[in-house]
């Protein structure tokens, strides 16, 4: 039997898949310059992947995001996703910030629907400009039932990534984001969505958008030799609820950054000690319970800093932010 023709909204909220420059051959110098319905329509094939609708929620590029913004998102997100009537949903979205924003939807919304975040390397108007195939790949996934149930994803470069893993590891190339093993759950292959993994999810979003309006201040903080605490008396002095320290190897805190930590958890501040080394697990430390500060385990500092900032909203303490990290 013949499938129905899917049912998808196109969200657009700019970066550098809706932005164009002076000339072909530049690939950075560029600015937001196209709405969501210019790009679909720049992308041959697309209309016949089903019925898109498309809504511009935004038109900036994703460095300029805000928390007002992210949650507005989110917001139209989970509205759009509780309509009968839509299949999927596909979100382009700058790769400046597209991890952050795919983190804090995958904390926040938890739907059988297909939510596909997508972006580009380079802008509309470049030689090999990877917006559009991206585009067209992120609306397949969307539509295809075997997209079900995975979770938020992110379709870049062929590639079907877990929300929870992707990240951004190259500043210019179109091969920028990945994850590590379980979080590259499949790839888009001569127009065919192929699905090996499927991540395991609990039935319901660890931090419900419900009753959400803003975030408190995290602050996140590079740690190095030489160190100094004057960041952390900044922090504090800002009016901070939440510090991440970026630290070194598996998440060692230079003497600098004990003390600031230290300092910080006096004035009831909460302390995450992740890791500035882009892959592999912050382990838990004896005396972790000793100095307040709590692991990041498998977060990275960005990430660490959107669950902290989540956790407090809701009033979390100590050992319960603790639970949640050793639970992602």
């Amino acid at each position: 039997m013949r499938r129905a023709p899917a049912r998808l909204v196109l969200l657009g909220t700019g970066g550098t898949i809706a932005a164009t420059a002076g000339h072909a051959n530049e690939l950075t110098d560029y600015r937001v310059t196209e709405d969501v319905d210019a790009m679909l329509a720049a992308v041959p094939g697309a209309q016949a992947l089903g019925a898109i609708r498309c809504e511009q929620i935004f038109n900036i590029d994703s460095r300029q995001f805000t928390t007002a913004g992210v949650l507005r998102l989110a917001r139209r997100i989970r509205a759009l996703l509780r309509d009968p009537e839509i299949d999927g949903l596909v979100v382009t979205h700058g790769t400046d910030t597209l991890e952050e924003t795919a983190f804090l939807l995958h904390l926040t919304i938890r739907h059988p629907k297909p939510v596909v975040l997508v972006g580009a390397m380079r802008p509309g108007s470049a030689l090999s400009a990877d917006g559009p195939l991206n585009l067209y790949n992120a609306l397949l996934v969307a539509r295809d039932p075997r997209s079900r149930d995975c979770g938020i994803l992110v379709a870049m470069n062929d590639r079907i990534l877990a929300a929870r893993h992707a990240t951004k590891g190259h500043t210019t190339r179109v091969d920028a984001f990945g994850a590590e093993g379980p979080g590259v759950l499949g790839w888009i292959s001569d127009g065919a969505v192929r699905i090996v993994q499927r991540p395991i999810l609990p039935p319901a979003a660890p931090f419900p958008l419900t009753g959400l309006r803003k975030l408190p201040r995290v602050d996140i903080l590079y740690d190095h030799q030489d160190a100094g605490d004057h960041l952390y008396q900044a922090a504090i002095d800002a009016g901070v609820e939440g510090i991440v320290v970026a630290g070194l190897g598996n998440g060692s805190l230079s003497p600098a950054a004990l003390r600031g930590c230290a300092r910080a958890r006096r004035r009831g501040i909460q302390c995450i000690r992740a890791s500035r080394v882009p892959y592999g697990e912050v382990t838990v430390k004896a005396s972790d319970d000793e100095d307040g500060i709590l692991a990041s385990r498998g977060l990275n500092p960005q990430q660490a800093r959107t669950l902290l900032r989540l956790a407090l909203a809701r009033g979390l303490d100590t050992t319960a932010i603790g639970a949640a990290l050793r639970e992602l």
